[in-house]
């Protein structure tokens, strides 16, 4: 008796799946950092740190429909590895946060997204996505 089910035929609706949840994540932090536009280079946010959060305004909103659509989704996937060991080293070893916490957000997210775009980088976006229907 089989210890594991075999759904293999499922695996290009988890990888749909899979885009869609990276997708929706980086849009929206994409899209919070609209307002750093706006921002004055300070004590809390010096100016190459603000440029970098602009960049990332657009990046990470582009990705995330590049990502959605299934369209150069390995390129935008590339992209946020580079994003996700960005934001890790930042918070590992710049703010010193831990993995979890209570009173501040962890950096366990930003690993689980670095995952999830290493396998969409290695897996490709499969069969329901743009890339699959133009061929």
């Amino acid at each position: 008796m089989p210890f594991s089910l075999d759904l293999h035929q499922w695996s290009d609706l988890a990888l749909l799946v899979l885009r869609c949840a990276v997708a929706a994540i980086f849009w929206v932090h994409g899209r919070s950092k609209a307002g750093m536009w706006k921002m004055q280079p300070g004590a809390q946010m010096p100016a190459p740190m603000l440029k970098l959060m602009r960049t990332l305004s657009i990046a990470e909103p582009l990705g995330a429909l590049a990502m959605l659509a299934g369209f150069l989704s390995q390129f935008a996937a590339v992209g946020f590895i580079l994003v996700m060991c960005g934001a890790i080293y930042m918070k590992r070893k710049a703010w010193k946060t831990p993995f979890m916490s209570q009173t501040s957000t962890g950096w366990e997210l930003d690993l689980l997204m670095l995952a999830s775009s290493i396998a969409l980088l290695i897996i490709g976006p499969g069969a329901y996505s743009l890339q699959a229907l133009l061929g």
